[in-house]
This record gives C-alpha cells, sequence and structure tokens, in this order.
C-alpha cells in the first residue's frame, strides 16, 4: 500500500528559527530534505513537489487518460451512480416550496410582531437551501439537459435568491477548472478578505487592519455576506462585460426585489421592516459563506505554472466534512466536496458511495485525502487565514523581526 505524502500542517507556526509556515523550505523540512538541496533558482516543478508533496506524471488538464481518474470513472460508472436522481430533486423542491409557504403564512399572521424576526431567520435559511438547489441545477446534477437545468437555475438563482446565475456560472466555472490555483482562481482573488500571504501582504489603510485580524473577523465579516452577493450580481448585470440573458436577469431581479422589498415594507412598520431585512440578509450571508469556505480555504496553493493531472488537482484542493445525512442536507451536498470536484454533475444522493470508491483509491495511490469534522474544518479556515493576515504587517515593521521574533 503506498503512503499518503504528508500535508502542511494548517495555521502551525513552527519553531524560530524555521522558516515561515507554507513556504517551500518548510514543506522540504517536513519531507525530510534540506533548503540547501535547492538550486539558486529552482524549477515550478520542484517548488509545487515541495508545496504539495510528491506528483505523478501529469497530463494535460481534462484528459480523460489520467489514470487514477479513468480507474475511478469507471468505477463510478459501473455503479450507476451517474444517473439522475429526479426523484430526490423532485421532493426536494417541493419541501423547500412548502417551507417558504408556511414562512410566508407565518409572515402574514404574525403582523406587526417582533416574531417577524424569527421568520426573516427562516426565510434567511430557506433562501440558502434554494441557492443550493440553484448551484446544483447549474451542475446539470438535477435534470436531464443542459438547457433545462440552466432554466431552472436561472429561476431559482435569480428570482427566487436574488443572485445573478450567469455572474455565478462565470465564477464557478473557472474555480472549478482550477482550484486553489494562483491567477485562475477566482475565490482566491483578493478582496476583503486576503487567501494570498502576497496579496495580504501589499494591503494598506483600513483594509491592511481588516486584514491583520481577518482570522478574527472571518465569522462577523460574513454577516455581510449576502449583502455583497446582491452587490456583486447588480454590478455584473449593470455593468459593460458581457452577461448571458442580461435582460432576463435583469427582469428576474428586479421583480424579485420589487416584490420582497414591497411585500416588507407595505406590510411593516419602517424599522421592523428594516430589522426583518437585516436579519434575513444576515443569515442568508452567514450560511452560504460557512458553507462554503470549508470546501478549499487552507487547502494547498497551488502555483500558476504548475500543471497536476486532474484528479490530484481537484483531490488534494478540497477538503470534505463528515457528518453523514445531516450535513449532507446541512451543506447542500458542499460536504462532499472531493466528490463534488471529481463528479460536478452527480446527483446529491450518489455523493456519499462515491466517496467510499475515492477514498480507497486514494489510499492505495498514496494521493491526500482531506476529511474531517464540521467545527475543525472552520478552526482550520480561520487560523489559516489568520496566519495569511499576519502577511500585512506594519510596513516599518524589521523585516527579521517579523521573521525570527523580537531579541
Amino acid at each position: 500500500m503506498a503512503q499518503a505524502q504528508p500535508r502542511l500542517p494548517i495555521g502551525r507556526s513552527p519553531p524560530i528559527p524555521s522558516p515561515s509556515p507554507g513556504s517551500v523550505d518548510a514543506s522540504l523540512a517536513l519531507r525530510g530534505l534540506d533548503a540547501a538541496e535547492l538550486p539558486s533558482s529552482p524549477s515550478p516543478s520542484l517548488v509545487t513537489e515541495a508545496r504539495l508533496g510528491a506528483l505523478r506524471t501529469t497530463t494535460a488538464p481534462g484528459d480523460a487518460s489520467a489514470p487514477s481518474y479513468a480507474v475511478v470513472s469507471r468505477l463510478v460508472k459501473a455503479e450507476g451512480l451517474l444517473a439522475r436522481a429526479r426523484w430526490f430533486y423532485l421532493l426536494l423542491t417541493a419541501g423547500l416550496l412548502a417551507a417558504f409557504a408556511c414562512a410566508v403564512v407565518a409572515f402574514v399572521l404574525l403582523g406587526d410582531s417582533w416574531f417577524q424576526l424569527l421568520v426573516a431567520g427562516g426565510l434567511g435559511v430557506i433562501l440558502t437551501q434554494f441557492a443550493f438547489l440553484a448551484h446544483e441545477a447549474s451542475h446539470r446534477q438535477v435534470l436531464g439537459s443542459g438547457p433545462a437545468n440552466d432554466r431552472l437555475g436561472r429561476v431559482l438563482g435569480t428570482f427566487v435568491v436574488g443572485m445573478s446565475y450567469a455572474w455565478w456560472m462565470n465564477k464557478h466555472s473557472r474555480h472549478h477548472a482550477n482550484p486553489n490555483q494562483i491567477g485562475r482562481d477566482p475565490d482566491i482573488a483578493v478582496d476583503t478578505i486576503s487567501f494570498l500571504e502576497e496579496d495580504a501582504a501589499v494591503q494598506r489603510g483600513a483594509l491592511a487592519w481588516i486584514t491583520r485580524r481577518q482570522g478574527y473577523l472571518f465569522l462577523p465579516l460574513l454577516l455581510l455576506e449576502g449583502v455583497n452577493l446582491h452587490r456583486v450580481s447588480f454590478l455584473t448585470l449593470l455593468g459593460r462585460d458581457p452577461v448571458k440573458q442580461r435582460r432576463t436577469e435583469i427582469t428576474l431581479v428586479t421583480l424579485r426585489f420589487v416584490l420582497y422589498l414591497g411585500a416588507i415594507f407595505a406590510c411593516l412598520p419602517l424599522g421592523m421592516a428594516f430589522a426583518f431585512l437585516g436579519v434575513q440578509l444576515a443569515v442568508f450571508g452567514f450560511y452560504m459563506g460557512a458553507a462554503f469556505a470549508p470546501n478549499h480555504t487552507g487547502m494547498p496553493i497551488v502555483p500558476s505554472e504548475a500543471r497536476l493531472d486532474f484528479f490530484s488537482k481537484q483531490v488534494r484542493t478540497s477538503r470534505n466534512v463528515g457528518g453523514g445525512w445531516w450535513a449532507t442536507a446541512l451543506m447542500g451536498g458542499l460536504n462532499y466536496q472531493v466528490e463534488h470536484h471529481l463528479f460536478p454533475s452527480m446527483a446529491r444522493p450518489h455523493l456519499a458511495r462515491t466517496r467510499l470508491i475515492v477514498k480507497d483509491h486514494c489510499r492505495l495511490t498514496g494521493v491526500p485525502y482531506t476529511e474531517t469534522s464540521l467545527l475543525r474544518s472552520h478552526v482550520q479556515v480561520i487560523t489559516y487565514l489568520h496566519r495569511v493576515g499576519l502577511a500585512a504587517r506594519d510596513p516599518f515593521q524589521c523585516p527579521l523581526v517579523t521573521r525570527y521574533g523580537p531579541v
């Protein structure tokens, strides 16, 4: 049996004066090598190996001849795990519509009452579940044809949830093609949060202050993610870049907010209406961010010039969250992130069985397979973000003091 390659510990600082965590030197040390063995200008492949562990011979991205993926794909197909699960999605959609109807009834019956904030929180959860379903439609997991899935995803994502489906498809497709790869994965591009130390190091002013504390601020910032998702969607639809079915999405999202905001401000006093909207957006943003954050944050970063075979690239950069059926229901299937990245169009009910096949194959081939609890995954995310954020240090601080500590 091949032994799995060691992975970098997340957020664990080595004793001074060891190299900083996440550096090539630290990675080599973990593998029993000396940084002095590296040439003065190490090749990209050697740097990549130092960060990710020993790599097999690579093939062109997406090449079905990559040995590991071909083997796993044959096993998955033989088990019938690529079949549609129409009854599951029919029942799921019916359940979400019923939950939404209950929220509307409660909203009407409660009237001018601060208990409406409970309805707002519940609505935030329901809308997040609809977003999960829209995400699955965008991956062709729900219906039999691509156009049908797109129509469903656009209705759910744009009209029900209030996000641009076209923006999501563009961003998410690029992420799936190159997860955690510098310059290619938009999910690790610098924003309010910095995911790379080199991005954190160049932050200035208020953003630098936030970045230095981003590990502590991460969960509170998620409360604003709902507002941010709507903001980015509007900017995309009203911008100059090409947007597929722009007019349709503008019509859907405008109709959605007119109906939604109209009902809230027509039925509730002004202050209560704003409170209702604030709670709903906060719950929606927190839930969305907390569900997607464990997928890749804190997993190995792939250099921009690296070329990995499809199987290694998807497995090494993804993290599963254990827990079984309750985690699947809570996270909309995102807990099986490894399997989702290997088979993006796979229906949610088949991911658990596929996990057993993939995990066993990783054990035999020595490809690291990461799975942890929901709580521990968020600890790893926050620890990693805190470590990255420390790169946004005071620009006047001595680099030697920063690296080795004060005397």
